[in-house]
């Protein structure tokens, strides 16, 4: 089957972060043909104009819809597509010069109906977006969850960079209405499909992220008030992993707590776990201040994930 690319992207009131990926996309060494569609979700501060832009250098389409969510806005780009293959990224993302190769190569090798890429960041990033990067992305953190493990058939794709085929969508109606956890639902309900998933690891895209603290903390609460309400949905995909945030926090809280009463050893062990993070960043980034930053956002990260998902937990009862 000949893969022809529709990519899918949502925006809400960021218009630079739009002018930065269509620039990516101006500079990628692919000779197919492919269509970029630019979902506007009821922004105010509009990104047609730079869109406009890069009409002469891509086959690009502007859309502006009702403000609904990215889950919608990416079924609506992908019922007006034309091809075969929709690639979703986040307007946040940069694409290295050979990432629709990397796709295609992928494909060509073992085609699946889904399949997701992990990220890195940019050398132009901010320490802190680099921080924000490693704390998602890291062993020591997450388990290497986004991007670091090679699985075929069994890995999620995360909606930052994720590709489904036409058939899979008109199969499973693409994202559901949820928040957040979207792309997880997704995910479940391809396989439940008999669809198959797999890890592109050299598709990789450049992921900005959030550029403050209190914005991370806000992205993870709500990816952590997600869980509980997939494993409700999809019972049989429950972990007991996904307690380690709330744990970590809880814990956190009783070692400062012990601390006042004289008893370290517990607030030791947790400073031998940040001593490991710092050292691994910095071997990651050889940036002091990077690897500085990444113990603050690991723990604004097991903060917001814990108390979100803590939050839905107890609402449950």
């Amino acid at each position: 089957m000949k893969l022809n690319f529709s990519i899918i992207v949502p925006v809400y009131n960021r218009p630079n972060e739009i002018d930065a990926l269509l620039e990516s996309l101006t500079k990628q060494h692919f000779s197919d043909d492919f269509e970029v569609l630019i979902i506007e979700d009821g922004s105010e501060i509009a990104a047609e104009n730079i869109v406009k832009k890069y009409q002469s250098q891509l086959n690009v389409h502007y859309f502006f819809k009702e403000n609904s969510g990215a889950g919608s806005s990416r079924n609506y780009g992908m019922q007006r597509a034309t091809g075969n293959y929709f690639i979703i990224l986040d307007s946040d993302v940069l694409l290295p010069k050979t990432y629709l190769a990397e796709v295609q190569k992928g494909l060509v090798h073992r085609f699946t109906d889904a399949f997701g890429g992990p990220d890195a960041a940019h050398d132009s990033f901010t320490s802190l977006q680099k921080a924000i990067n490693y704390s998602m992305t890291a062993v020591l953190t997450t388990g290497g969850i986004r991007g670091k493990k090679q699985a075929v058939g069994t890995f999620q794709p995360r909606s930052f960079n994720l590709g489904i085929s036409k058939t899979a969508f008109e199969k499973t109606q693409g994202f559901s209405t949820m928040k957040n956890g979207e792309d997880i639902d997704l995910t479940f309900r391809l396989w439940h499909n008999g669809f198959e998933t797999q890890l592109l690891a050299n598709a990789f895209v450049y992921h900005k992220r959030r550029s403050t603290l209190s914005q991370f903390f806000k992205q993870t609460f709500g990816f952590g008030t997600a869980r509980p309400l997939l494993n409700k949905k999809y019972p049989k995909t429950a972990k007991i992993t996904y307690w380690f945030p709330t744990v970590f926090i809880i814990g956190f809280d009783v070692s400062l707590l012990l601390l006042i009463f004289g008893i370290p050893q517990l607030i030791i062990l947790y400073g031998v776990y940040f001593v490991l993070l710092f050292i691994d960043a910095f071997i990651q980034y050889k940036s002091i201040s990077v690897a500085f930053l990444s113990g603050i956002t690991s723990l604004t990260q097991f903060l917001g994930y814990g108390l979100g998902f803590l939050s839905t937990q107890l609402k449950k009862k």
